[in-house]
């Protein structure tokens, strides 16, 4: 199937990974996905396939439960208690009361829901670049998102704070205090907020910042900010659906990176909770949920929690600990960042390498001290990455920033093969050729394309188009024997 004709029969929003040159995946395996021409791809994408895909014993599990019952949580069964009681001894004390649901999305916005009955009050302060789900009242507090839509207006009752991000952020590696300073920032918004009669109801924030391009917020943030919270009657929702279930190596949860003292009023959970089952959860205290459940309207989800799901998440439970991926997460993603920095010293595009465990970024820049992002430079290397069958992603405000979130069963040789791959294209973008391009338009089509050699090889490179409202990227050109044979382009966006 064509991605022309995939836009056809479905949404022309709904966009796929390499959408210049889809790949059609029809199998996949522990880290390992397979096309169909069953050619092998390693996976350094997929975080929803957590403890690796298809794994035997999560589809038993589910095949099992599947061929016995499967019915809505308005009966009792015992996987649904089975299965509360093992997440909850995941999760500090305080955090006591389960809430089954279907997806990340519907987990956050129940999670507003909360925080709404609880304080009584309205607003939400967000993180700069987060995103949190694909709901309406999602989008109005995922700046990654509602900053596309350009004219429309900022919901009056979410607030956006600085991104807590010391390498590209407000406050940088060499303050002082970089947590203080961001969680000043949350302070000063919630004052201005009081001042104009709006009332937080809640602070939310991805425990570490994915789509933001993969942001590791200073140890100290979230005590401080929430503190400033509680202060005025709100709370503090830690989004782990990117990042939880042992992802992070030393911890099981990715907020538990901000010290035993910080515990969040509530926590949402997703996408590797199932391993590519659809289901989610919402964790929370008994003080919220009483609150909640004071309001006088039952809740009822038809799929949350039902057996199949219970089994399956369960089974995954099962597997993080058989297998010790907590462990292998801490131990590869050790290993994956010390070949990264060895990398980082020897090529200047790479600016920064962060992470903790199996959840880890490469911020591409062109100029180090500017810290300018390398976007086109980044797209290069995931499709030449993508045609060395290695798949990977780049994120990010800029589109720079290479993302590794790969299944837990990633092993040293993987991240030996992948970073040997990249180390091979950044050597390469030093060699080749350069091109400059006169590019004659027609209605915003590309009718020619003139190339001329001049000097060493060629580089991705951005070219504004002043004739029209386009901006166009020079993302791969195939050479053979000096010469150009092929010209790809993409279209970023309209100016």
């Amino acid at each position: 199937m064509s991605s022309q004709i995939l836009s056809l029969i479905c949404s022309p929003s709904c966009k796929v990974f390499f959408n210049h040159d889809p790949i059609k995946i029809i199998r996949a395996r522990g880290q390992y996905m397979y096309s169909e021409k069953d050619e092998q791809y390693l996976d350094c994408i997929n975080n929803v396939a957590h403890v690796g895909h298809s794994h035997p014993e999560v589809v038993s599990a589910g095949t099992k439960q599947m061929e016995l019952l499967n019915t809505n949580s308005r009966f009792l069964h015992d996987n649904l208690v089975h299965y509360a009681q093992r997440l909850q001894a995941t999760l500090p004390e305080k955090l006591s009361v389960c809430y089954f649901v279907n997806s990340g999305s519907e987990a956050n916005d129940l999670a507003l829901r909360l925080a709404w009955q609880h304080t009584g009050h309205k607003d939400i302060i967000t993180l700069d670049n987060a995103y949190h789900g694909h709901v309406s009242s999602l989008i109005d507090i995922s700046p990654y998102k509602f900053h596309q839509l350009g004219q429309t207006e900022q919901s009056q009752h979410v607030h956006v704070a600085p991104s807590p991000d010391i390498y590209r952020g407000k406050f940088r590696e060499d303050h002082p205090d970089p947590a203080t300073a961001y969680a000043d920032e949350v302070r000063d918004i919630i004052e201005k907020a009081h001042a104009k009669g709006h009332k937080i109801a809640a602070f939310i924030a991805e425990s570490l910042q994915s789509c933001g391009g993969q942001v590791i917020p200073p140890v100290g943030y979230f005590q401080k900010v929430a503190h400033h919270v509680r202060n005025v009657g709100g709370v503090f929702i830690a989004d782990e659906v990117q990042v939880g279930f042992g992802r992070v190596g030393s911890h099981f949860w990715a907020f538990q990176l901000q010290g035993d003292d910080f515990v969040p009023d509530i926590v949402t959970m997703g996408k590797p909770i199932g391993n590519g089952h659809p289901m989610s959860c919402v964790v929370t205290t008994r003080e919220v949920a009483e609150s909640f459940m004071s309001s006088g309207m039952e809740y009822f989800n038809t799929f949350g929690g039902n057996p199949v799901s219970c089994a399956i998440g369960m089974a995954v439970l099962d597997v993080i600990e058989k297998e010790d991926l907590q462990g292998n997460a801490l131990r590869v993603g050790k290993y994956l960042m010390e070949l990264l920095e060895k990398l980082k010293e020897k090529h200047p595009l790479i600016g920064d390498t962060r992470g903790c465990g199996l959840f880890v970024g490469v911020d591409l820049v062109k100029d180090r001290l500017k810290r300018t992002p390398a976007t086109a430079e980044a797209q290069d290397v995931i499709y030449r990455l993508k045609d060395q069958k290695i798949l990977l992603s780049a994120d990010g405000p800029h589109r720079n920033v290479l993302k590794f979130k790969p299944p837990m069963c990633f092993s040293r040789e993987d991240a030996d093969l992948a970073v040997g791959k990249i180390d091979h294209i950044l050597t390469g973008t030093h060699s080749r050729a350069k091109y400059s391009l006169k590019l004659c338009m027609d209605s915003s089509q590309i009718v020619s394309v003139t190339a001329i050699q001049t000097q060493g090889l060629t580089k991705n490179k951005e070219h504004n188009l002043p004739s029209t409202s386009l901006k166009v990227i020079l993302y791969r050109l195939s050479i053979d024997q000096g010469q150009i044979v092929c010209i790809h382009f993409h279209v970023l966006k309209e100016l």
